[in-house]
């Protein structure tokens, strides 16, 4: 099999190695990460919001949907139809700096093999975690790697976290969700909602399935049938245990929220 023709670009041109050393261990950023099927995606206007929220709330500036696209356009153009794509905003002020140079704002994109996640079904320690700016996508974020290797140490597949009031709120890079039987359940608290969570509740209430935000905390984990994670990677994996508690419904969660997901229309990228 021969390898994945990835491409690394800068504003839409081919990276300039000595740009990438600098952003390399840079701190200050934030992304979007998306499956590109047949040179579409489905839910493309979330991840444009996305980058558009991020950018004001870090730099109080922002780029054009319409430059974003372009850049995605190209990147799409030297790629095979079906990929993994990331794009970072960054300033090419840097970080560590409190200067008053107005930001400088620029796209970062890198291509790779199309991706689904784990087969599953997935069991999550549980510890207590919150994320800076955690409704921001921004990279720089060890805590995450960190505590899915903890997980690993004792014994489960990855880890959920809880936040300081003991609500379940996310996984180390997923989004949770509930199933009691009758309605999916989205855990009330400080999460990133990711451009998947958006685009299977949009799925979701034109398709009439009850849903609501619900606070959650591990002992409440036994009323429900079933949960899942869920990213840019796919739309459901079923979990059949959080912390002690095992899930054993979870699979009718996974139907549900794949099928709402594929009711999305894909859009073109270079459309």
């Amino acid at each position: 099999m021969s390898a994945f023709p990835s491409v690394t670009l800068i504003d839409g041109q081919p990276a300039d190695p000595a740009t990438l050393t600098t952003n390399a261990f840079a701190g200050f950023a934030h992304f979007t990460a998306m499956q590109v099927r047949d040179g579409a995606v489905r839910g493309l206007d979330l991840h444009f919001d996305r980058l558009v929220y991020a950018s004001r709330s870090m730099f109080n500036a922002e780029l054009s949907p319409e430059r974003i696209r372009a850049d995605l356009r190209t990147a799409i153009e030297a790629s095979p139809s079906d990929l993994s794509l990331y794009l970072t905003v960054f300033d090419s002020n840097g970080e560590f700096t409190n200067d008053s140079a107005e930001p400088s704002l620029h796209t970062l994109i890198r291509t790779a093999p199309p991706a689904n996640g784990p087969q599953g079904p997935l069991s999550l320690a549980i510890f207590e975690h919150v994320r800076f700016m955690p409704e921001i996508k921004h990279v720089g974020e060890g805590a995450k790697t960190y505590y899915m290797r903890r997980a690993r140490a004792e014994g489960f597949d990855d880890a959920a976290f809880v936040d300081r009031q003991g609500r379940l709120s996310e996984a180390s890079i997923w989004n949770l969700a509930f199933w009691d039987g009758d309605a999916v359940v989205w855990p009330e608290a400080a999460v990133l909602t990711g451009t998947m969570m958006g685009t299977v509740r949009r799925r979701l209430e034109a398709a009439g399935v009850p849903q609501g935000t619900q606070v959650v905390r591990p002992a409440d984990v036994g009323k429900y049938r079933g949960a899942v994670v869920l990213n840019s990677w796919t739309p459901a994996i079923a979990v059949h245990r959080i912390g002690d508690t095992p899930l054993d419904g979870s699979s009718e969660l996974v139907e549900l929220l794949h099928t709402a997901y594929e009711s999305e229309p894909p859009v073109a990228i270079a459309g």
